[in-house]
């Protein structure tokens, strides 16, 4: 490599090894720590780092899955994405998601099996992951959790926003991909009409989880959990909220579902520590996070 692409985390998360590039068939815990399109409240930039240094101060069994950290093997910290800050957002961005590109450069994440869990940063950042999945993998199956619908074509002159992420992504689709989205309770008249047009949109949790429950064991699957999915009455610490939301049950009947599943990636993106002093949302996505490291954990399913 030619550049530094990755930088330490403060510390890593908990039980997790380091290493400098993804390693194959392991889940590859990285830190993508970009708000440079968030319209409202900043702060996700150093999320990352906020939900490693929590991780080390709960509980690493999982009651809801009958499984421990400890127990989970080949799980790596590659720390974090550099992000400058030019003060010019859009080729901030460009420049980490080339430097995400040149970090995978090589690999196949199909066939070498490389796992990645995302930590946000904004939304913006999951394009760089997701467009790669969608590559490798033609019957992708892309599980969207958020307030937001996330369908404009760009936002605030900012063609990779966060308000842009789905849209961007579809981008990449093919005939064999299929996007579902639950949560989503703000956007434009033309988003839902969108969302309705091509049935989208969930009508309901309990047909979110039977449509994932539904799927083959096999097929391919990537999650990406926008924060504010939660309502802000129990994760305030987020940049967009919208009332309304659900609520960690909802979440945990998701993971149970989805722990049977091929789930392939995975990212969780918008908390925002400093709009929560009290750090309880830090806690919350720190155990979000650790859900899904054991969601990918395929030994004794």
């Amino acid at each position: 490599m030619t550049q530094l692409l990755v930088q330490p985390p403060k510390g890593l998360y908990r039980a997790a090894r380091p290493a400098l590039q993804p390693q194959a068939h392991s889940l590859n815990l990285i830190g993508f720590g970009f708000d440079g399109t968030a319209c409202f409240r900043k702060g996700t930039a150093i999320a990352p780092d906020a939900i490693r240094m929590v991780a080390s101060d709960i509980e690493s069994y999982s009651p809801y899955l009958d499984l421990d950290l400890e127990e989970v093997t080949s799980f790596y910290d590659l720390g974090n994405i550099i992000v400058t800050q030019s003060g010019d957002a859009h080729q901030d961005y460009l420049a980490a998601h080339e430097r995400f590109n040149d970090l995978v450069a090589g690999f196949d994440l199909a066939a070498d099996g490389i796992q990645f869990l995302a930590l946000g940063g904004e939304h913006s950042i999951s394009y760089s992951f997701i467009s790669k999945y969608l590559h490798a993998f033609p019957d992708l199956v892309l599980l969207h959790l958020d307030a937001h619908a996330d369908l404009r074509d760009e936002y605030q002159g900012y063609h990779y926003s966060h308000a842009s992420i789905i849209r961007r992504c579809l981008d990449y689709f093919g005939p064999g991909h299929q996007l579902l989205q639950y949560g989503i309770r703000s956007g434009t008249r033309d988003e839902y009409a969108w969302m309705r047009a091509k049935q989208t949109l969930a009508p309901s949790l309990d047909a979110f989880v039977a449509f994932i429950e539904g799927l083959p064991a096999d097929r391919p699957v990537y999650l990406t959990l926008d924060l504010d999915y939660f309502d802000p009455a129990y994760l305030p610490g987020t940049g967009t909220p919208e009332p309304g939301g659900e609520d960690f049950a909802s979440f945990v009947r998701i993971i149970q579902a989805l722990r049977h599943k091929n789930m392939v990636g995975a990212d969780v993106v918008e908390l925002s520590p400093p709009v929560d002093v009290s750090g309880n949302s830090d806690v919350f996505a720190t155990k979000v996070v650790r859900e899904l490291i054991l969601t990918f954990h395929r030994g004794g399913a």
